[in-house]
């Protein structure tokens, strides 16, 4: 066991090069299903396994060696820093989507529509899905229903996920409350509700994307608009289907009694997360439903 000024050096591990045969079992069977082989989709359940059995694994080594107490102060600021800059490089992340969004539509189109370069007969307006979409009357009209397809307004599901996820930063801040406090049937009930706001938004988004593309006829090849739309809303949704999955296991762990009221950095670091994840919400149903 370390003591308060000794830094925790695990011993050796073979979960790091169990993770890498994992991930490299996983892109060859991905590989070779694009080259329609029959054989990559169950190649790629096999690294999927391998990778479910090292997270379960590693992760729960980690879990141990905080219960048994290895980690002192400087261990904890190197998590909070490694958790820092993990969360600057989402901010990147997603900076670079909405970058793209942003070029694209005002910018790019607007350009081409000036230049006259594409088919006859173009007009730059938005949303634009190419030469078979819709015409509009101009860059910043923005129609709820034009040609063969529809874009999503903002006022319906949208607006209540919007609803659903700033709640769930509310309860999720409830929760942290009570962890400082050591109310531990309180954190369990904020955690929860927490948990199931987040499965409640990832079942309405599911459901927009079915009426996306069975009723609106918007689809990933629906121009660039189709492709910004689900490229940003789908990481999102992937983002917050690992949040949910992180403060679960949370959830788990204070069940079974772990965490105190000076050491719960594992909850922390899944509370900055999902933060940060409404946050870019929050951007993305501005600048891709409203505006």
């Amino acid at each position: 066991m370390s003591g308060p000024s000794d830094y925790y050096v695990p011993h050796s591990s073979h979960w790091p090069i169990t993770a890498t045969i994992g991930l490299f079992i996983l892109a060859f069977g991905a590989a070779i299903m694009l080259n329609d082989m029959a054989a990559g989709k169950w190649i790629m359940l096999v690294g999927g396994a391998v990778l479910i059995y090292m997270l379960f694994g590693w992760f729960g080594t980690v879990i141990s060696e905080s219960e048994g107490g290895y980690y002192s102060g400087q261990v904890d600021t190197s998590f909070r820093m490694g958790m820092a800059w993990f969360i600057f490089s989402e901010v990147l992340f997603f900076a670079a989507f909405f970058g793209a969004l942003f070029y694209v539509r005002k910018l790019a189109v607007p350009w081409l529509d000036e230049a006259e370069i594409l088919w006859p007969g173009y007009n730059g307006g938005w949303p634009t899905a190419g030469p078979a979409g819709p015409q509009v009357l101009g860059p910043d009209t923005h129609v709820e229903q034009a040609g063969f397809f529809s874009t999503i307004g903002a006022w319906g599901l949208p607006m209540w996920n919007t609803i659903i996820l700033l709640t769930s930063s509310v309860t999720c801040t409830f929760a942290h409350w009570a962890f400082v406090k050591g109310q531990r049937g309180r954190i369990v009930f904020w955690l929860a509700v927490t948990v199931a706001l987040g499965c409640l938004f990832l079942y309405f988004q599911a459901f927009e994307y079915h009426e996306a593309y069975t009723a609106y006829g918007l689809t990933l090849g629906t121009g660039i608009y189709g492709a910004t739309f689900f490229m940003l809303t789908g990481f999102h949704g992937l983002h917050v289907t690992i949040g949910t999955l992180i403060l679960f296991i949370v959830l788990l762990r204070v069940i079974r009694g772990h965490f105190t009221e000076q050491n719960h950095f594992a909850f922390e670091a899944a509370a900055w997360y999902w933060h940060f994840v409404d946050t870019v919400w929050l951007l993305l149903f501005v600048f891709v439903y409203v505006l």
